[in-house]
């Protein structure tokens, strides 16, 4: 089957779709398929890359309108390719536009990531031609029920959307063990506004001999430096900056808690739980009314607290933090739902099955 993915960047730009879209096609490229990713580059000049399998088309970027990457290269590049399936990765709009227009597809999905949250003025304007785009593709994935229940525009399409839920690589998981002398917490992931992880500092003055560690980088990093040190407990962060997946595992296994403090929609999925929760890990995180509280079930994998609450983030990581047994308890559910759950055998299949009935009906 050939496969197209279109969406705004790809690795080696890391973020929560961008891990995407290259786990799900380098997955489907080791299954025989040929696969084929346009994204933008992060320079003015075209590139074709093939990594792991996988022909990356780069088209020159000019500029960014609010996070969107825009090239006038990306829209006949859309054209020229023939295809059996364009999956688009919402929100893309200049993605989804070139595909509406242009695109040759037999069938098109579209996995819808997460509502277009701070940049209220565009989405506004957007949303009309969003739903164009929704009225006419095959299926539409979601990665959680409760983001189709939350979203005012899926709620629109409920009948159109299936459910195939993020996954992570096997490579990920890491064996279910501790290095750490019971205080140890751990973030990993992009320092962006959504992440929250001011309201993780200030839970740490109620947390006097927990230490944290941040995993990641992005544009919230210095605001985020100054803050501990305003509360004074930087000499208890580390700030690890970018890591590589191999190394990663090693602060998996070294924590004891893991936390996701986020605190706006834009946090739709919380695909880093899942990695926490495949190293035996409880995790707690916050109820932003997406998929976050559906991956970290409350009581059952670790703790969920409401958003923008510092106390309620201490007292949940306290309380795990002081009970050996429930920690464990907690890990040990979590690596199993992920094993039962959110293997990248389950996501792919279920991806493949989407696209079979699309092109069924085509």
């Amino acid at each position: 089957m050939k496969i197209l993915h279109l969406y705004k960047d790809y690795f080696p730009v890391l973020g929560g779709i961008e891990n995407h879209v290259r786990l799900l096609a380098e997955a489907q490229a080791a299954r025989g398929h040929d696969v084929t990713v346009l994204v933008t580059s992060l320079t003015r000049n075209t590139h074709i890359e093939t990594l792991n399998g996988v022909r990356v088309l780069f088209a020159a970027r000019l500029f960014n309108l609010s996070s969107a990457p825009f090239s006038i290269e990306f829209f006949p590049r859309a054209r020229e390719i023939e295809t059996d399936i364009a999956h688009l990765h919402s929100p893309y709009p200049f993605g989804e536009m070139a595909n509406y227009f242009f695109g040759r597809a037999r069938a098109t999905v579209l996995t819808y990531h997460s509502d277009i949250v701070r940049q209220r003025v565009l989405g506004a304007l957007y949303t009309p031609f969003l739903h164009r785009v929704l009225a006419r593709v095959n299926t539409i994935i979601a990665t959680s029920p409760n983001y189709i229940e939350s979203s005012r525009v899926l709620q629109q399409w409920k009948t159109k959307c299936v459910v195939v839920p993020l996954a992570i690589s096997q490579n990920a998981r890491v064996a279910q063990q501790s290095n750490s002398n019971g205080n140890h917490l751990l973030f990993v992931g992009r320092l962006r506004y959504y992440k929250g992880v001011h309201y993780l500092l200030e839970a740490l003055t109620f947390l006097p001999d927990a230490r944290l560690t941040i995993v990641g980088t992005g544009p919230m990093q210095r605001t985020w430096k100054n803050v501990a040190e305003a509360l004074n407990v930087s000499e208890r962060v580390h700030w690890a900056g970018e890591v590589s997946d191999a190394d990663l595992s090693a602060y998996y296994a070294a924590c004891d808690v893991f936390v996701l403090p986020c605190s706006e929609r834009s946090e739709a999925f919380g695909a880093v739980q899942l990695e926490a929760m495949a190293a035996g890990k409880p995790v707690v995180s916050c109820d932003v009314d997406t998929g976050v509280a559906w991956v970290n079930q409350n009581d059952i994998t670790g703790l969920v607290v409401p958003p923008k609450n510092s106390r309620a983030l201490a007292d949940a990581i306290a309380r795990l933090l002081n009970d050996d047994a429930l920690r464990h308890k907690l890990g040990k559910a979590g690596r199993l739902r992920v094993e039962q759950e959110f293997t990248l055998q389950k996501m792919v299949d279920g991806v493949m099955r989407v696209y079979e009935r699309a092109l069924t009906k085509y």
